[in-house]
């Protein structure tokens, strides 16, 4: 396996060069880097233009510039990183460090959340080949995938931002709109659990007005401005999420998974109380440090009190120990919620990724970024849901015809196990090559969406450096591109042998 890995890097390492050589070539043969200073005709015309060719180094041929920039490339492995100035003379490094930072905010939270609904609607939908909510999906996922960028995201724009913010001053639902969302809830739902006809209405019926009561209380409590949780909320969350854990990795009959799961939301429970003042007023570091916390006292549990199915045991709590953290943060938001709307009446915003000279406590802050990331994270995992979601389906489907699928049926094993521990398995191979694709693609940014959200991220680096034909800038862009589609491409090729025994390298 090393051998293959250095193989691998060595052969990557020498396309990255050819590569780095001929869009160093294109980009400065794209035009005239001095174009708008010619036209200028101001007294110092000249003395621009000089200091311009001095930062550029346009003074020089274009294999000197081509090696300079390679010789800071250099410095990269000794501490010393050197990207060059772009045309007005800021360090395209400091450019890079805010450019990578905005765009992986969106890249890393759109295509985590595109990979698990994505695979998890394949699926279902494989199991449910041929039903209407196989067609229902296809046709959504076919309709997502072909959506333009732009239009879609104006229309984020005017419904789910302006739209919303309008709403927003005085939050009420109409009965038109409640009696729209419970038609749609229990239409969806009764599709999903399928069965026969007296079922599926007894679904929609249950569902519907399950929906139509919780909008007319929410209604009534005011929460769209003051929405609240608590403590007991969390634990009821909890206690169902350890339920669905244990059905999907052992199975209810599994007792020692089950309590193991039960007991890790009764101690977050308690941990919401106990360190509900340090997360009054955090930091990232205080953060990561109890999610981690929270982590290794699930493992701790699920080894101590999982028995003979301390694997299962463990991983069904920490998903419980993840989504416990992940309402406890909730219910923070939700309690500094008034406070941002206080301070941003108009909350959801539609240009840039932070509200510029912003000043407010860690929850505040945290909701200010969120609400900036909420649109284009919602267009980009639309989009890319669709495509998981296909090969997810595709791949579970052929996978299902073959014939050790068959002999795990015939020797008695559980449809869950059939489908979680051995279908499953074998159709990720199709889905960790496009997962390695996407996340390295998106790495580069999503440069139409960067563009109609103001984004200033690797989407706006490269596109701004090849409009002023500055090819700092856009090498800079290549060289974290070009990386993340080698190294993700070399883990996919990895875990290839760890997905399937019989790939070995």
């Amino acid at each position: 396996m090393l051998r293959f890995i250095l193989k691998r890097l060595g052969s990557s390492i020498l396309v990255l060069f050819g590569a780095s050589i001929l869009l160093f070539v294109l980009t400065i043969n794209s035009g005239d880097p001095l174009a708008d200073l010619r036209e200028v005709q101001t007294n110092n015309r000249d003395q621009l233009i000089a200091a311009r060719t001095a930062y550029m180094g346009l003074d020089q041929p274009w294999f000197v510039r081509y090696f300079d920039w390679l010789r800071g490339v250099g410095g990269c492995f000794v501490g010393q990183c050197d990207l060059g100035t772009n045309r007005t003379g800021q360090q395209v490094v400091d450019l890079l460090a805010q450019a990578a930072n905005s765009t992986l905010r969106l890249v890393v939270l759109a295509t985590v959340l595109a990979i698990v609904i994505g695979v998890a609607i394949g699926i279902l939908t494989a199991i449910r080949q041929y039903s209407g909510l196989d067609y229902a999906v296809t046709f959504m996922t076919f309709l997502f995938f072909s959506l333009p960028v732009f239009w879609a995201a104006v229309l984020l724009k005017e419904y789910m931002a302006i739209g919303f913010n309008d709403w927003i001053v005085s939050p009420h639902f109409s009965w038109v709109a409640i009696a729209i969302t419970a038609i749609i809830v229990g239409v969806i739902l009764q599709a999903m659990l399928a069965g026969s006809l007296k079922r599926r209405l007894i679904t929609f019926a249950v569902a519907a007005a399950f929906v139509a009561i919780v909008m007319v209380v929410f209604d009534a409590m005011g929460f769209a401005r003051q929405p609240r949780m608590g403590p007991l909320v969390i634990l009821l969350v909890g206690l169902a999420t350890a339920v669905g854990a244990t059905t999907l990795v052992a199975g209810l009959k599994n007792r020692k998974v089950l309590i193991a799961s039960a007991v890790t939301a009764v101690i977050g429970f308690i941990s919401y109380y106990v360190f509900f003042s340090v997360l009054g007023d955090p930091n990232w570091l205080v953060v990561i440090g109890l999610l981690l916390l929270a982590v290794a006292i699930a493992v701790l549990v699920g080894r101590l009190l999982g028995g003979y199915s301390k694997g299962s045991a463990s991983v069904a709590s920490v998903v419980v120990a993840l989504v416990m953290s992940g309402l406890t943060a909730a219910d923070h938001v939700f309690m500094n919620w008034p406070g941002y709307l206080r301070m941003q009446p108009r909350p959801i915003g539609t240009i840039g990724s932070e509200t510029p000279n912003f000043n407010g406590t860690f929850w505040l802050d945290f909701i200010d970024k969120g609400t900036q990331l909420l649109l284009p994270t919602l267009l980009l995992t639309l989009i890319s849901v669709a495509t998981y979601s296909r090969y997810t389906r595709s791949s579970m489907l052929e996978v299902s015809r073959q014939d050790y699928i068959r002999t795990a049926r015939a020797k008695g094993l559980g449809e869950r196990q059939v489908i979680l521990k051995h279908a499953f398995r074998n159709s990720l191979i199709p889905i960790t090559t496009i997962m390695a694709f996407d996340f390295a693609g998106l790495i580069g940014g999503a440069v139409i969406t960067e563009r109609v959200f103001g984004w200033k991220g690797m989407g706006e680096l490269f596109a701004t450096g090849l409009n002023q034909v500055d090819p700092a800038p856009v090498m800079a862009f290549f060289l974290i591109t070009g990386t993340a589609a080698v190294l993700m491409n070399l883990l996919a090729d990895i875990l290839y042998a760890v997905l399937d025994p019989r790939i070995r390298v």
